[in-house]
């Protein structure tokens, strides 16, 4: 009864948590959806200027309505309006009989070019329908023929005096339309029109919407006064609902602004209008018209009362919101996060109510971001291209997301666990009596000898009494190298073996695999260190007892450094390895799934060969080995005391090479061993996660490299060709960087709380970690495509770097920086600052470059001139910390 009270109050109290979370985000959304007030319009609406083509049509692509879909499209506006303007007679001729059965009058339009084939055809058409139906009341020649420039006033007057001779009898007006200025640029047009037909679109001018219903009556009157004898009908009025900022087009600083809200505002505004009851006008447009942005730009999609699926934007009074579908997006969001916003809240009942909370939330946001970007092709007519971008965001997105709620996952256990179950420490040494035998295994390659002789002496200096050591020196040519080295074996005694290996293939495992055929048979462990590390004494007589449990088969120890205190660069270095070892391998540890390196790492010998040795194909081999281990069902411990430290990195270009090459083993791992990840195999499913959400990190960085690319390629396109590449982005892009600030965020919130860091170290740690993005991400390109690699050696040390070229190892990134600085700044120049989805992608871009900072900024640390002996650049310890 007890345990099933406990499970039932378990399950109550996380549907609690996932319900607050889920109705927050639904209480979110509606304040943000929040409706605003504008005027409302009693008036009905005088005409429509209509097309018919439905979402998936184009009539540049040769596909157009049925006449069922024209009849359906004209019973929606036969509800409120009695007119409807049409463009051209030849490509859907059953407009005009079918809106006579819904009694609406039609003001018919020909369409007019530069084909004057075409244009002869269209003329006839009209005349033709002009004369059969009574309905059709007007007659409308060319539509902005002239502000397109496809005929000359004289010639568009032809076709338009032939349209008036031909329907004197019918008693039917003549007309063509162009914007205000046209007409009052060409006056003598007036003398071929019947009337004048004049489209009003403030909009396109730039002028604000609080202004636009005035201005564009201001300038009717214009036309009344300049042409008093004409009758003058508006063809076009109204706003688009999504487009571009547009630039006033008298220079001064007001700007067009297109969205729902402002659409609903000028239609509102100038339905409500004292004059619109008196005006003879046709609203722009009926239905939005995706096909437009092919001419027109992703405005020209977005004029119509309806969208594309024939639901309404807005209502003609009450509040005007922001999105009509959020009620349907925020429940959607809600039940997709709710069933993993439950299991976080049920299973993680170690963490604090405040944790659970906090992780919840973060699954919900994710949930959020995805419904809106699978609601943007509902919400945005997309071309092909633009398809193309939102899958490009999509698929950053996604990645984001997936690293997000990794990171989330790790920042949350560490802060908000109660405690480790799995934490392990130094243990009391063996009697010297019970020492098991070990084989310590330095393989070293064109190292400097006095560095390989300073690990070689802290070996000779254990505690321990029971142990060899083979150093491996692996294909190093030069003698002055690894003559030293020999020399020193000999002088401390039979226990220190040296070997030399010339033209000796595999690599650092080739080496090992080697020095395994030479350990010897008492060995029960097998220890591995790198030729920088000077040990502790304690070191294996600490660590060494953990091995007395049967199923114990590595045992690790974290990586520190030494001599780190003086210089800028190798600070960074030192706070960012030390990162790993504070946070990730706490969090790895707790569920049997470390990364094992090959820093002092110790082996059991017998699950060393059950497992068949080092793999000589894998530049990797440390890692590789100990994710073989794991999968045979072996237990890896991780005890968290210093007991080494060794050099860092020399400089930016060593510890490039250095990522390029673990990035790319990481691949070779991940290709080798995705079978076992996904299918059947020993791993338990945290391992697995473990393990593949440890990749998503760098997969992310290559991701983001990709990004960079497409972003520049996206950039060219909207500055070169506007109407083909658009910028409907505000829907994934604020999200993103919302996201990626977010995940910015994390890392030194972790370090501060897991580490004795300054700020100052835990900035130059962060700095680096993103500066080697771009080695990450060639590393991981390199992994996936190629089969092998080729083990280069990490310089360690520091040295007089003289002459040599600081822009060298930085070409590719400070290229890639120069690129997308100036798409930005080129894109600010040609379509200004005040567009939100300018500013949007002018902020991916300017997201896209800090890798590229971070790199330089690097470079100019390893540069820096070192600090006086005795004196350290920052208060904080002269060594790593160590978690209590």
């Amino acid at each position: 009864m007890k345990n099933a009270a406990s499970l039932i109050y378990r399950v109550v109290v996380a549907l609690i948590l996932a319900g607050i979370v889920a109705g927050a985000q639904y209480l979110i959304a509606e304040r943000w959806n929040r409706g605003t007030e504008f005027v409302g319009a009693a008036n009905s609406i005088h005409g429509y200027a209509y097309s018919p083509f439905q979402r998936d049509q184009n009539p540049l692509q040769g596909t157009y309505p049925s006449e069922v879909e024209i009849g359906a499209d004209l019973d929606l506006l036969s509800q409120t309006a009695e007119h409807i303007r049409t463009y051209g007679s030849l490509e859907n001729p059953s407009m005009v009989p079918l809106a006579l059965n819904r009694k609406l009058t039609v003001m018919a339009g020909a369409w007019i070019g530069p084909d004057e084939d075409n244009n002869a055809k269209e003329v006839d058409a009209v005349i033709d329908s002009a004369r059969k139906y009574t309905h059709v009341n007007r007659v409308i020649i060319g539509n902005e023929v002239l502000l397109r420039g496809d005929l000359t006033v004289k010639e568009l007057a032809v076709h338009l005096d032939k349209a008036r001779k031909a329907l004197r009898r019918a008693k039917k007006p003549v007309s063509t339309a162009e914007p205000w200025h046209v007409w009052l640029k060409n006056p003598e047009l007036a003398e071929s029109v019947d009337f004048l037909t004049v489209h009003l679109l403030p909009y396109h001018e730039g002028v604000p919407v609080e202004n636009a219903v005035d201005y564009a009556l201001m300038r009717y009157d214009e036309l009344v006064k300049r042409f008093p004898k004409k009758k003058i009908v508006i063809g076009e009025i109204g706003w688009p609902s999504r487009g571009p900022v547009m630039d006033s087009l008298g220079g001064g600083d007001t700007k067009g602004i297109a969205s729902a809200e402002n659409q609903a505002r000028f239609i509102r505004e100038f339905l409500a209008h004292p004059r619109s009851a008196t005006l003879d006008y046709y609203i722009m447009e009926a239905i939005d018209q995706p096909w437009k942005i092919e001419i027109e730009g992703w405005a020209g999609a977005y004029w119509g009362m309806f969208n594309a699926d024939r639901h309404p934007k807005f209502a003609l009074d009450g509040l005007v919101v922001k999105d009509v579908r959020w009620h349907e997006k925020a429940r959607t969001a809600g039940l997709i996060a709710f069933l993993p916003m439950f299991l976080i809240a049920f299973f993680l009942r170690d963490w604090s109510v405040l944790g659970r909370l906090w992780l919840a939330a973060l699954v919900q946001a994710c949930a959020t971001t995805l419904v809106i970007g699978i609601n943007v092709p509902a919400d945005y007519y997309l071309t092909q291209r633009d398809l193309i971008g939102l899958a490009m965001l999509i698929g950053a997105t996604m990645l984001t997301i997936a690293v997000l709620l990794s990171h989330g996952f790790e920042f949350g256990e560490v802060l908000f666990k109660r405690k480790w179950h799995r934490r392990f420490l130094p243990l009391p040494p063996h009697d010297t009596d019970r020492e098991p035998f070990v084989s310590i295994h330095l393989a070293c390659c064109n190292e400097p000898p006095e560095m390989v002789i300073a690990t070689i002496d802290s070996l000779a200096a254990m505690k321990y009494q029971n142990f060899e050591v083979l150093v491996l020196d692996n294909n190093t040519k030069d003698e002055a190298l690894w003559k030293p080295l020999e020399k020193r074996c000999a002088e401390l005694g039979p226990r220190f073996r040296f070997y030399h290996l010339d033209n000796w293939p595999g690599f650092k495992a080739g080496a090992l695999n080697f020095g395994l055929r030479q350990t010897d048979p008492r060995a029960e462990v097998v220890g591995v260190v790198d030729a920088d590390y000077v040990v502790s004494p304690d070191w294996l007589s600490c660590l060494i007892p953990h091995f007395d449990v049967p199923d114990v088969a590595v045992v690790q120890a974290p990586q520190a450094h030494r001599d780190w205190e003086t210089h800028p660069f190798r600070r960074m270095c030192n706070w960012e390895f030390d990162g790993f070892f504070r946070i990730g391998m706490h969090h790895r540890n707790e569920r049997n799934a470390l990364i094992q390196h090959g820093t002092m790492t110790l082996v059991r010998r017998l699950a060393l060969d059950d497992v068949g040795g080092w793999s000589e194909w894998c530049i990797c081999e440390d890692t590789e080995l100990g994710l073989r281990l794991i999968e045979k069902g072996y237990d890896t411990r991780y005890v968290d005391h210093i007991l080494g430290r060794g050099l860092t990195p020399a400089d930016f270009p060593a510890i490039k090479s250095q990522r390029f090459r673990w990035a790319f083993g990481a691949m070779q791992i991940l290709k080798h061993h995705l079978p076992a990840m996904i299918g059947p195999s020993r791993l338990n499913l945290a391992q697995r996660y473990h393990f593949l959400t440890g990749w998503f990190a760098w997969l992310g960085d290559a991701l983001q490299l990709v990004f960079a690319f497409a972003s520049l390629a996206w950039t060219v396109g909207i500055l070169f060709y506007p109407k083909a590449f658009g910028l409907p982005v505000t829907s994934l892009a604020l999200p993103i960087l919302a996201f990626m600030a977010f995940k910015a965020g994390l890392g030194p919130i972790l370090y501060r709380r897991t580490m004795d860091a300054p700020w100052k170290d835990i900035l130059g740690a962060s700095v680096l970690s993103v500066g080697l993005a771009h080695a990450i991400a060639r590393g991981v390109f390199a992994g996936l495509v190629k089969r092998r690699g080729e083990f280069v050696r990490t310089p360690k040390g520091w040295k007089d770097k003289g002459t040599l070229a600081f822009f060298s190892p930085l070409r590719e990134e400070i290229g890639l920086l120069l690129a997308l600085v100036l798409g930005a700044v080129v894109l600010v120049l040609q379509r200004g600052y005040d567009d939100l989805e300018v500013q949007l992608w002018v902020g991916i871009l300017a997201l896209q470059c800090v890798p590229y900072l971070a790199s330089i900024a690097c470079q100019v640390a390893s540069y820096m001139p070192e600090a006086e002996p005795g004196t350290s650049l920052a208060a904080g310890h002269g060594a790593a910390g160590q978690v209590s």
